[in-house]
């Protein structure tokens, strides 16, 4: 296995990151124990999850995912598997999460909150990677960072990390933490795959220079990637299969945001390179995320233990120049299939 060090820090992970978002809605804990049992005996060392998860969430299902996890943590020598979890965001962005009575914030009352449930539903003493699930624009950052150092002060985090971030909050972020004197973040988890480029515009270029790594979620697509989206009618039974039919708005909006007519063209386009390589079209996307220098880990997930073999199958893959450049003529039609 060819680890890779997470920013500057002492994390040194596996190329993938098994992801867990699906534990305790779509994978029930047996199921969820496969998948964890199958990655770790390939070679997989590296985990993430986050209190509000699973996934879609909700106030009845929140913080199972890390229960599970823990659970399975324990027939596990803890040394041997780094573990990553996120504080919800605000509940002044994007989405309020249905935790804390929806009153969320990056502060130090929340901060705090957060990370005793995550280290009480695991049964641990310590986090190896705590990320900010997503920003938040109203709590200073300053206030932020000095919240977030106390945890890696105290012990009870090892390194931090942020995710859903731009430019500016990533650069403002660290900036003050130099100048203060606080903790860093030594990644960023973002979405990132063939049919999302956008992290390639300017963030990158972040990483690169201030020695950031990136963590890319969703590498294929959200399913769409695997070309099962391509056919004339929305497949039941799928992420956004269901997502299409939800009566919540955001849901709904992301369906429309992920399976579209680019996403689908673009899609087409990269399974004709897959079958041209000889590769099942999962791989090429997982292989492709992992096939930047600024990149530490790519978080793959799954709903059965099955669904793993054509990811993991990306640990034994390199790129080469050719098939880069043959992914990246699709955005010279195709730019931004995401938007």
């Amino acid at each position: 296995m060819e680890y890779r060090y997470v920013g500057k820090s002492g994390l040194r992970v596996s190329p993938i990151c098994m992801g867990t978002m699906s534990f305790g809605t779509w994978s029930d804990k047996k199921e969820s124990f496969k998948i964890l049992d199958t990655a770790f005996e390939r070679g997989i060392n590296f985990y993430d999850t986050a209190e509000v998860y699973p996934v879609p969430p909700s106030a009845e299902l929140a913080g199972l995912t890390e229960e599970i996890f823990g659970e399975w943590l324990k027939t596990k020598n803890r040394d041997s598997v780094l573990v990553a979890t996120k504080v919800a965001g605000a509940a002044s962005g994007w989405f309020v999460p249905p935790i804390r009575s929806g009153l969320t914030a990056i502060d130090r009352h929340n901060v705090e909150s957060a990370v005793e449930g995550s280290l009480r539903r695991m049964n641990i003493d310590y986090i190896d990677l705590y990320q900010v699930h997503w920003p938040d624009l109203i709590v200073p950052i300053e206030e932020s960072m000095e919240a977030l150092d106390r945890l890696v002060q105290s012990g009870k985090v090892r390194y931090l990390g942020t995710s859903n971030e731009n430019a500016y909050g990533l650069t403002k972020s660290n900036a003050v933490a130099d100048y203060e004197g606080l903790a860093r973040f030594h990644s960023i988890q973002n979405n990132f795959s063939l049919i999302n480029p956008r992290f390639l515009d300017e963030l990158a270029n972040v990483c690169r220079k201030e020695q950031v790594s990136l963590l890319p979620y969703s590498p294929i697509g959200g399913g769409v990637l695997s070309g099962k989206y391509n056919q004339e009618e929305m497949p039941r039974n799928t992420r956004f299969g269901d997502y299409i039919h939800d009566t919540n708005p955001r849901q709904k909006a992301m369906a429309d945001r992920f399976v579209n007519k680019a996403t689908l063209a673009a899609t087409s386009r990269f399974l004709e390179i897959a079958e041209e390589e000889g590769l099942a079209p999962v791989t090429l996307a997982t292989a492709w995320s992992m096939n930047f220098d600024f990149v530490a880990s790519t978080i793959i997930g799954a709903r059965t233990a099955d669904q793993l073999d054509e990811s993991l199958a990306a640990l034994n893959v390199k790129l080469s120049d050719e098939v880069m450049t043959k992914c990246n003529d699709v955005y010279k039609d195709i730019p931004y299939p995401m938007g």
